[in-house]
């Protein structure tokens, strides 16, 4: 039937006939898609048939790929209107990158013989709105095998930073396993035979540390949105903000785009944060040593004159604007450049090697941010040398 069907419809119309060619036939152009489907060869038509049942599950989600109508092939026409575009942006470029987005997160599911029922509501957003490609979905199927990856990706804040990187936990291991023996030994470097004498204003510094070098992993951190949209009502402020990356160096996913402004709204963003968690850290730092101090002073009357207590609120500040400024642009470069961008794509297959630089790069970092806290902090004011409470006495 389906030969007698084309040689019917080859048959070239009566007002053609003067220009038909035996050889090379000229077709009309109105012919619907499924004729031209049926000219190719019997091996072609049988592999499209196979495709076609190797896709089939595609229509089983159709009604929550969005408006389109669950029709796989509607994306041939999404250039124009941007219909498909859950973010209103009425781009063909964004439309057709939501759609491969989506449908290379529907052949992951599909080989891994999983429903979307089976995946966090967050992610079906994702996948729904087309923000995601399927490598992030093959993430988020090799993590969940681990249950400790399971629970974390629990938390939304740690499942958008695992499925941007894999290592992220060992990162944050690295970062506050190493960051009090590096602080403590460029504490040392810096004070050498004062050290001691000044005991106390470094366990305030070691304390501050230890508070924030989670924070300092965890917001600068490349990230997979997965938050929902903001309410229709938002502000312009809080609007640019949603839009800028965790990271302004972060390579964004296929389909999405950052300006140059919005990376420098994720400067901006990040730095008011570690502003923010700088000064707290220092409050308890500086709150825990006075008390130490104070302790001290009790115990050993003849110390009572050579210690005094940390300036709570002029050190608080003044750390909460060297996290602001200088971690903040130091752990932006070191995620989204050195590692992401430049370590990431070289290693990629080679995960202990990868895990191994990225511990000597680290903490060299953060070996490099204790030596200019401590010489800020001088500049500042805020910290003096023993040489200079001497000289003063």
């Amino acid at each position: 039937m389906s030969i007698a069907t084309c040689l019917f419809t080859l048959s070239p119309s009566p007002s053609s006939s003067q220009s038909f060619n035996p050889t090379t036939p000229k077709f009309s152009t109105t012919f619907p898609l499924h004729l031209h489907l049926r000219l190719s060869s019997y091996t072609s038509t049988t592999r499209l048939r196979h495709r076609q049942r190797q896709i089939s599950p595609f229509l089983i989600f159709s009604t929550l790929l969005g408006s389109d109508g669950g029709d796989i092939n509607s994306n041939n026409n999404s250039g124009g209107g941007g219909g498909n575009n859950d973010n209103g942006k009425g781009k063909g470029g964004d439309d057709n990158a939501g759609d491969k987005n989506r449908k290379e997160a529907m052949i992951v599911l599909t080989e891994a013989r999983r429903s979307m029922e089976s995946l966090p509501k967050d992610l079906v957003a994702a996948i729904q709105a087309g923000r995601i490609p399927g490598s992030v979905i093959e993430r988020f199927l090799g993590l969940e095998k681990s249950g400790l990856m399971r629970w974390l990706m629990q938390f939304g804040g740690f499942k958008e930073r695992l499925l941007a990187d894999d290592l992220f936990l060992a990162k944050v291991g690295i970062e506050c396993g190493v960051g009090i023996f590096t602080k403590t030994a460029a504490e040392y470097e810096r004070r050498r035979e004062n050290f001691f004498n000044e005991l106390e204003v470094v366990f305030a510094d070691v304390v501050m540390a230890i508070i924030a070098d989670f924070m300092l992993v965890y917001l600068p951190a490349p990230t997979i949105s997965l938050r929902p949209p903001l309410a229709i009502g938002a502000g312009a402020i809080s609007k640019f903000f949603y839009s800028c990356p965790d990271n302004a160096f972060q390579v964004a996913l296929p389909g999405t785009s950052y300006s140059f402004l919005q990376r420098l709204g994720a400067v901006m963003r990040n730095g008011a944060k570690l502003f923010a968690v700088g000064t707290t850290s220092s409050l308890v730092g500086t709150a825990v040593t006075n008390a130490l101090i104070n302790a001290r002073k009790a115990v050993e009357k003849s110390s009572a004159a050579e210690v005094e207590n940390v300036p709570i609120l002029a050190t608080s500040v003044g750390y909460g604007v060297y996290m602001a400024v200088s971690s903040n642009l130091r752990y932006q470069m070191l995620a989204g450049v050195i590692e992401q961008r430049i370590l990431e794509p070289l290693l990629h297959q080679h995960k202990l090697m990868l895990s191994a630089i990225c511990f000597a790069v680290r903490t060299g970092n953060t070996y490099l941010g204790s030596l200019l806290w401590v010489d800020y902090a001088r500049l500042v004011g805020i910290q003096k040398a023993h040489e200079e409470n001497a000289a003063l006495e």
